[in-house]
């Protein structure tokens, strides 16, 4: 399922990951002072400005900061360029793969990507406490905004939000294509050795509709993923910096940054529930497909040969699917009253812990806009199994397919499910 697209799978993914945290970390430690040595912004208007003397202006210290900010981010930038080019150059030459240009720069691209899309929203949610601060001082009379206020500033929001479905667009249409050169590289390798496998007990179903459900899978749950980390760093600190508007919570009292710790504890609470929920559900879906196989052959034999799709065996095969799906529909039953009430509950959250500090009016309008919007950011992303366990339900059992039919072609013991009378179709 890895081999056949990725170089050296577990080296691949593990480096990565070794890799991103190394490079996070030397940028907090020295490599964010490099800008002014290394960055190449001076060459396109976002150099750093020159330091101002002890006597200047609050304006003049504005218009400083400001370009300092600017070039600043332009060497992030940079910095995250690099990062991924080396990267990539590194495991291109080190462990030369077929499907390389896809499997690695192809997973740097679409990385690389999701975390600009994740700072555009970081743009938006910025966006939201000026709006509502705008918003909050002409409702209340204290000054005059004008038409030309107002319109201004909704045109800056419609400026990032065409850059993010412009990028959004294109990258949903680069990864189509990214996982579908994954399957095609599963496909390749399964047909190649097709003539040693193809005795194997529905072996066309491995090869044809669980490949392509991997694929199909893989491409909404691992951009959903992505997106979920991305989001986690971009807007941890960001909540992390507004939980100083926020003393205490209700029955608790002060907790130091109040707003994480609700979202964390919260999230957990949920993926926890759900989990416990749901751990039967991967083993059904799993049988789901096994006992439809059975099934199925009986129907396509019967197509052919008269004495096979007899009623009495068919009657069999079919209580079996039957039973099973009733184990499923139960199971998801429970599953989603723990699924629905815990989600509504949560929409609450971030105001019941807002409360004491909404009483005592320690924010503006803008403020807490941003910090419900970043609180449900941050949920979100700690949410990542709760919003996705049935889609992660069925990746499980595909998963546990392919491994099975991996396992027959190396010839290797079957696992206890595999075997079970239910589970296997008629002779």
């Amino acid at each position: 399922m890895f081999s056949s697209f990725f170089p050296r799978p577990g080296q691949f993914f593990g480096s990565a990951l070794a890799w991103a945290i190394f490079c996070v970390i030397l940028w907090y430690v020295t490599a964010s002072d490099w800008g002014q040595a290394l960055s190449l912004g001076v060459f396109g208007g976002w150099g750093y400005p020159e330091v101002l003397p002890p006597d200047a202006g609050e304006e003049a210290q504005a218009v400083y900061d400001a370009a300092r900010a600017s070039a600043q981010g332009f060497w992030f930038w940079e910095y995250l360029i690099v990062c991924f080019a080396a990267f990539t150059a590194f495991w291109l030459v080190r462990a030369p793969h077929p499907w390389a240009r896809w499997s690695v720069m192809g997973s740097a691209l679409i990385v690389f990507v999701a975390w600009f899309l994740v700072q555009l929203d970081v743009m938006i949610n910025a966006w939201f406490g000026e709006f509502y601060d705008l918003i909050q001082v002409s409702l209340g009379g204290q000054e005059t905004v004008t038409g030309a206020q107002y319109y201004a500033t909704l045109a800056t929001f419609l400026k990032i939000a065409l850059v993010y479905i412009t990028v959004a667009v294109i990258n949903n249409f680069f990864t189509s294509h990214y996982v579908f050169r994954w399957r095609t590289a599963m496909n390749n390798r399964y047909m190649g050795m097709w003539d040693r496998i193809r005795h194997i007990e529905g072996a066309s179903q491995r090869v044809q509709e669980d490949t392509m459900r991997f694929a199909r899978i893989m491409e909404t749950l691992g951009t959903r993923f992505i997106d979920s980390i991305m989001t986690l760093i971009a807007f941890t600190p960001i909540l992390w910096g507004l939980s100083s508007f926020v003393k205490e919570l209700p029955l608790i009292g002060e907790v130091p940054q109040a707003l994480v710790f609700t979202a964390l504890i919260w999230s957990a609470m949920g993926t926890g529930l759900l989990a416990l929920a749901g751990i039967r559900l991967p083993g059904l879906e799993f049988r789901n497909q096994r006992v439809e196989a059975a099934y199925r052959k009986e129907l396509v034999l019967g197509e052919d040969h008269a004495e096979r799709a007899e009623p009495p065996t068919v009657r069999e095969l079919y209580a079996n699917v039957r039973k099973n799906y009733f184990r499923l529909y139960l199971n998801y039953l429970y599953f989603d009253i723990a699924r629905f009430t815990y989600l509504q509950a949560g929409v609450m959250v971030p105001y019941i812990a807002l409360g004491p500090t909404v009483i005592t009016a320690g924010f503006t309008l803008g403020v807490m806009q941003q910090i419900i919007r970043a609180f449900g950011r941050v949920e979100d992303s700690f949410q990542f199994l709760v919003h996705n366990w049935s889609t992660i339900v069925e990746l499980m059992s595909i998963y546990k397919r392919l491994a099975a039919f991996e396992a027959q072609i190396r010839g290797e013991q079957l696992s206890g499910i595999e075997l079970e009378p239910e589970t296997q179709p008629a002779e």
